[in-house]
């Protein structure tokens, strides 16, 4: 057994990361206004951002949970998971050519400003609130994934409680994002992105030498194994992995959970214009490709290393990679695995922190609408502190109910929450109907029942199918027609207005 990292090293390794994320928006948030917290100004150079934001679309969940499933049994098994990252090319795609041209040309600092344009206020506050819910869930989920690790190998030998490692790790992302916010994020985003690419890189050369193989032996050993099959046809629809779901379900999260999300288009609003803006999606989605292979890749070798030299499967696979980077390997891959995961965890949970406080500003609170000043910054920095008790709080529900993979979990609950965002935006812009907008809400909550519904039941209602990531197209669609329902044409309006006049 190599010598493992002791729990005060992987604290100080801890400890040492946050004082360069500090340092780091020490000098990016001097004299942060609310302009520059919210969009940076709007001056931030494409290629940064696109590196950035890698880190931001992988997280926690990638790290861990996808080279995890690679050897379960189930859905993402063996390398399946490339059919939803190749999905991910054709909703980028809709996103550079079609979403971002138009929050550009309306001039958006929350891109749901756009709901409130097209139908009024109650589609308005219906669709940021939908965003709200479905950012705390997964930024929760980020972190929750962060605090089991950080608790199992670090705080447990100390007695340290559950609640205070959440708490410590919350408080960790306010302390550097709270002056700085998006300005600050797009640099410690690029911060983290290397050093958790560098940790995959790392644990797979790791890998290579304590098995005493190159790396050209490692990527034969996995083509050659039971691990490398992509592309599942066979099955058909009632296959988790069947190609068509997978692919089509790709593209629809990613045009959700990126194009419709404050979180992720804010990094993209922050660019000077619209150009450099397609320029950092049509990167960033390229690398993120590569990204995706890489830790499918990993996943094929920590299977094939633990059946190597006798290591037992962990029943949870989000385990196995810690428990064989922390407990089987050198210290020195055990070093760059602790900084991956932090860094993995903090760049999606760290610009969600602060893209839900621009969201409840902007949207709730009416920011844009009121004169900047010391007054409004108080109100930023109270409701800043506010979300982030509200995903300790989130955070401690998920870990009494937990008993699942986490990425799993994280895309389940998003076809709920994000549905109705997609098909506000779907009505929005392929149909010219107006809609009654106090009804809104109630289509809105309606959907996500409907939706879970069906999908709870759809082995039998549906021959065997089952919706897996399609929830949200589902959800969507459910709400598409609801809205439908309540719609009418331009002239409708025109002449219920002139039979209101008096004569």
């Amino acid at each position: 057994m190599i010598q493992q990292l002791t729990p005060a090293i992987i604290l100080g390794i801890i400890a040492l990361y946050f004082l360069v994320l500090i340092a780091v928006s020490y000098f990016t948030g001097k004299d942060a206004r609310n302009e520059n917290f919210f969009l940076a100004g709007r001056q931030s150079h494409w290629a940064v951002v696109a590196f950035g934001m890698i880190g931001a679309s992988l997280s926690g969940v990638t790290f861990i949970s996808i080279p995890g499933v690679v050897g379960a049994d189930g859905l993402n098994q063996s390398f399946s998971y490339m059919q939803v990252v190749l999905g991910y090319l054709l909703g980028y795609l809709f996103i550079a050519t079609v979403l971002m041209p138009m929050y550009y040309r309306l001039q958006l600092t929350s891109i749901y400003g756009y709901l409130e344009q097209r139908f009024g206020f109650f589609a308005y506050k219906t669709g940021a609130a939908y965003f709200l819910l479905s950012r705390t869930i997964g930024a929760a989920f980020r972190l929750y994934l962060v605090a089991i690790v950080l608790q199992k190998f670090v705080m447990d030998a100390y007695g340290v409680p559950f609640e205070i490692t959440v708490i410590t790790t919350i408080l960790l992302i306010w302390i550097y994002t709270f002056r700085g916010g998006i300005n600050t994020i797009i640099w410690t985003d690029t911060l983290q992105t290397l050093c958790m690419l560098v940790a995959v890189v790392l644990t797979i050369y790791g890998i290579g030498s304590a098995l005493d193989m190159s790396i050209g032996n490692l990527v034969d050993m996995v083509q050659q194994s039971q691990y490398s099959q992509v592309f599942f046809f066979e099955g058909g629809w009632s296959d988790p992995n069947n190609f068509f779901k997978q692919f089509f379900s790709g593209a629809l999260i990613t045009i959700v959970m990126t194009g419709l999300d404050q979180d992720m288009m804010q990094k993209n609003l922050s660019c000077p214009n619209i150009r450099d803006a397609q320029k950092n999606m049509f990167t960033f989605s390229i690398i993120l490709v590569l990204a995706n292979l890489l830790f499918l890749t990993l996943g094929a070798l920590l299977y094939l290393y633990a059946t190597q030299v006798g290591i037992e499967i962990p029943e949870r696979t989000d385990q196995l990679f810690p428990t064989i980077a922390l407990q089987h390997l050198s210290p020195a891959v055990g070093i760059i695995f602790v900084l991956g995961l932090i860094a993995a965890a903090y760049s999606s949970a760290d610009s969600a922190l602060t893209a839900l406080t621009t969201s409840f500003c902007v949207d709730f609170l009416d920011f844009e609408k009121k004169e900047q000043g010391p007054e409004l910054r108080r109100t930023r920095f109270i409701v800043h502190i506010s979300f982030s008790f509200l995903l300790f709080f989130v955070i401690i529900a998920f870990n009494a109910i937990n008993d699942a993979a986490v990425i799993t979990k994280l895309f389940k609950v998003a076809g709920y929450t994000y549905g109705p965002i997609l098909g506000l935006f779907a009505f929005g812009m392929l149909t010219k109907l107006k809609i009654r907008d106090h009804l809104v809400i109630p289509v809105c909550l309606a959907a996500p029942v409907i939706a879970y519904v069906l999908d709870l039941y759809s082995k039998e209602i549906f021959f065997g199918f089952e919706f897996g990531f399609l929830t949200i197209a589902l959800n969507g669609l459910l709400t598409f027609l609801g809205l439908l329902a309540i719609s009418y044409r331009e002239y409708e309006a025109a002449m219920m207005e002139n039979e209101s006049l008096p004569s």
